[in-house]
């Protein structure tokens, strides 16, 4: 696949939380849809947390998404990666989203949760260095929703995930 691009934000209504992912897998970026894996377990934790119907389009998930008070993101812009797998990201001309700017835009934004730990190590690497400290934003990593993320069942990721609520 080689150098591989992520999305713009999806950006809801009054947003107070973003959640940033790494970089969209194979067949996201064949879709162009965030999450497009039918395996990945983003979609399903939404519709728990915010009532979203998964069943229908994604335009329309999108849309419902759109009412609900987060902003959806990746960590990295570009990226050079064979694969879908994070580990195979490779370390050498990566770009970061202009999050900075985005949490300007959107100053009621109070937490930042990474979809998974490479959103976080990227975010640690190449973003934070560049953010303002007088802001008081909370961090938190939550289990990525990816099927390589075996090793919890779907009930033990969507548990964790229910720790943004307490920010809305």
């Amino acid at each position: 696949m080689g150098r591989v691009h992520s999305f713009e934000p999806l950006i809801g209504t009054n947003p107070g939380v973003l959640i940033l992912g790494s970089m969209p897998s194979v067949i996201s970026l064949q879709f162009a849809q965030y999450y497009g894996n039918p395996r990945n377990a983003f979609w399903p934790i939404m519709a728990e947390l915010f009532d979203i119907e998964i069943g229908c389009e994604y335009s329309q998930r999108v849309d419902q998404l759109g009412r609900m008070p987060v902003i959806l993101w990746d960590t990295i812009k570009a990226c050079h990666r064979e694969g879908s797998l994070d580990s195979d990201i490779q370390k050498h001309q990566l770009e970061a989203n202009d999050i900075p700017s985005l949490l300007n835009r959107f100053s009621k934004i109070n937490l930042l949760a990474f979809n998974g730990a490479t959103s976080e190590k990227y975010f640690n690497q190449l973003v934070k260095p560049n953010l303002s400290s007088c802001r008081a934003i909370d961090f938190i990593r939550l289990p990525s929703t990816s099927p390589a993320n075996a090793g919890m069942t779907f009930e033990e990721k969507l548990s964790d995930w229910r720790r943004l609520l307490d920010y809305l």
